[in-house]
């Protein structure tokens, strides 16, 4: 397996029409689409000002979010990116042209917003293949699901002590 580059506004890469761009924020990733021309199509909070990022805790509990096409440089800032095109082993991409026309289709519109079930990566893997999916969502679901367990653990061990110590007195 090859090795994957960074890229930066500095060092753009030489992304194609109809990749995924993964951007590395501090904390989390944020996804787009390249369409051509060092424009991207990415969704950006309905209710913020610039719409560059999603860097703000807002953000993260946003139900709207709309589609904006920016250029990449802009989106990217000081931050850098990787083309991942991670699912073309299980999905099959779109025809180049098709990802292109849907990309466009849907540029100004406000869409639905969700951290886990309807996020950045979903929106650009399903223009990408037809199908809106997201490792990172799964992650996040995954660990609140074992935080989740964990927590009743510790509930269910506290329960059994507190009555291990009622049976004593």
């Amino acid at each position: 397996m090859a090795a994957v580059e960074s890229f930066s506004a500095t060092h753009p890469g030489n992304p194609q029409p109809g990749d995924l761009i993964e951007i590395f924020r501090p904390a989390y990733q944020h996804w787009a689409l390249y369409l051509g021309d060092g424009y991207i199509i990415n969704v950006t909070p309905v209710d913020e000002g610039p719409p560059a990022t999603f860097a703000s805790a807002k953000s993260v509990f946003s139900r709207k979010a709309r589609v904006r096409m920016q250029l990449l440089k802009d989106v990217v800032g000081n931050d850098t990116y990787h083309i991942n095109n991670k699912y073309d082993g299980t999905y099959a991409p779109l025809p180049v042209e098709e990802i292109i026309r849907r990309a466009e289709y849907l540029i100004d519109q406000e869409v639905s917003y969700d951290l886990l079930g309807n996020n950045c990566e979903h929106f650009v893997t399903l223009l990408r293949y037809g199908e809106g999916v997201s490792d990172q969502a799964n992650r996040a679901i995954s660990a609140i699901g074992f935080v989740t367990a964990a927590a009743g653990a510790f509930s269910l061990l506290g329960l059994l002590r507190s009555r291990s110590r009622e049976r004593q007195y």
